[in-house]
């Protein structure tokens, strides 16, 4: 498909209504879909066919010292990201701390467990350790 032979001027123009905010077909948005709308010419005119219009679009956006729409979702997403790395980096602390206890915990257990599992020496006392009482029986 030919591009049309005013596409260019349709852009320039839809970029200089949306930047004043003075948008006719569009949101008003500063996106490159929203500048589509805006100069009635498909996206990929935009993405493709005249990428130095996307490209100064963008620029215009950034020395008004505002941000395109998209890198603001991203900013979002990266401190969101950011967030839970730290939340991560926290919690991988903390499991390793538990994971040092329980083998702490572990190895105590085997040194009683080998002791426990020695022969008794002759002579040494067995000493019966106390069982609680059985409850009463229930008579029915």
């Amino acid at each position: 498909m030919k591009p049309a032979p005013d596409e260019r001027d349709r852009i320039c123009a839809a970029s200089h209504r949306i930047l004043t905010g003075c948008p006719e077909r569009s949101n008003g948005a500063l996106t490159i879909v929203a500048l589509a709308v805006e100069a009635d010419v498909p996206r990929n005119a935009l993405t493709q066919r005249h990428t130095d219009l996307k490209n100064q679009f963008y620029e215009q956006i950034r020395r008004r010292g505002d941000a395109p729409e998209s890198e603001k979702r991203l900013r979002k997403q990266i401190v969101k990201l950011k967030e839970l790395r730290a939340s991560d980096a926290a919690e991988i602390q903390q499991l390793k701390a538990d994971v040092e206890a329980l083998v702490g915990a572990l190895h105590l257990a085997q040194l009683e467990n080998q002791q426990l599992r020695e022969p008794r020496r002759p002579g040494t006392p067995i000493r019966m350790l106390p069982t609680p009482e059985p409850p009463p029986q229930q008579r029915g």
